[in-house]
């Protein structure tokens, strides 16, 4: 019996990188999980790699930022699996510029996938909840501990250079965490943040400068950091290196299981001990 068993679970960016090995811990320890992807591919992919290791997933592709995504995500669990247990708000990406050079629409963009589209996820999540925790009441049944995660990043503790952006809605992650945890306890629902450091991924792999984009919205957004770069920042990491994907989805997994079910509004920094 998993520690997840009969639990339900959704997975923004669940396709890629951190968010699948996210859905891959969830699934193998029992819970049924909605997978999100901006693309369709990756989000079935992983769909099907759960599926065949035994496990139940199903695919939401979408742009989490899209007007009426949030209740098609929610609903998409209530209609398959019959509730919301588990929310880790795990999709984004980077648009780096100096303040001077950065533009309202990379400004905008950034806000809205890493703030606004959690936010949105949260509300449409919440009458579910709060039904479902309603009727166990009524019964006379006990209420599960409910599990939310969101995403932030050193960046939003401390700032970066040329994330602007990225900082400001990091940083606005851990409000709106600490908020809901106060307004969601009633309801028997854990809200935590990870804010990640230095981690390999899709948007890190590629140089910059050496063509490596991402394609959202019919932009095309540079990623990638300079090799020389990633050297000197590993090299101020207390453990010598980036972290990997799922050691990034370790710390957000350790947040979903029964034993963290008395802790609440706190941020757990995974970064190999690196400070910026």
């Amino acid at each position: 019996m998993g520690k997840l068993n009969g639990r339900v679970a959704l997975v923004t960016g669940g396709g890629r990188g951190i968010g699948r090995e996210i859905v891959g811990k969830l699934a193998a320890d029992g819970a049924s999980v909605v997978v999100n992807d901006l693309d369709l591919e990756p989000a079935a992919q992983t769909v099907a790699d759960v599926t065949a290791a035994g496990g139940t997933a199903i695919a939401c592709p979408g742009n989490v930022t899209e007007a009426g995504f949030a209740e098609r995500f929610v609903g998409t669990a209530v209609e398959h699996f019959g509730g919301v247990d588990v929310i880790v708000n795990n999709a984004g990406y980077t648009w780096d510029s100096v303040v001077q050079k950065m533009t309202d629409e990379q400004w905008d963009a950034i806000l809205d996938v890493h703030l606004k589209a959690p936010f949105r996820i949260l509300r449409a999540a919440q009458p579910v909840i709060a039904d479902a925790v309603k009727r166990a009441r009524a019964a006379g049944e006990p209420v599960p501990c409910r599990k939310v995660v969101n995403i932030s990043s050193v960046a939003g503790l401390s700032g970066n250079v040329g994330q602007a952006n990225y900082a400001a809605a990091k940083a606005g992650i851990t409000g709106l965490t600490k908020t809901l945890a106060k307004e969601w306890g009633r309801y028997n629902v854990t809200v935590n943040t990870v804010a990640f450091g230095f981690i390999t991924t899709r948007l890190t792999e590629t140089a910059a400068g050496e063509g490596g984009t991402i394609a959202v919205d019919g932009r095309e957004i540079k990623v990638g950091v300079n090799p020389q770069l990633l050297a000197a920042m590993e090299q101020t990491i207390p453990l010598g290196r980036a972290g990997t994907p799922a050691e990034a989805a370790g710390a957000v997994y350790l947040f979903c299981l029964p034993e963290s079910d008395y802790v609440s509004a706190q941020t757990v920094v995974c970064s190999g001990g690196l400070t910026i």
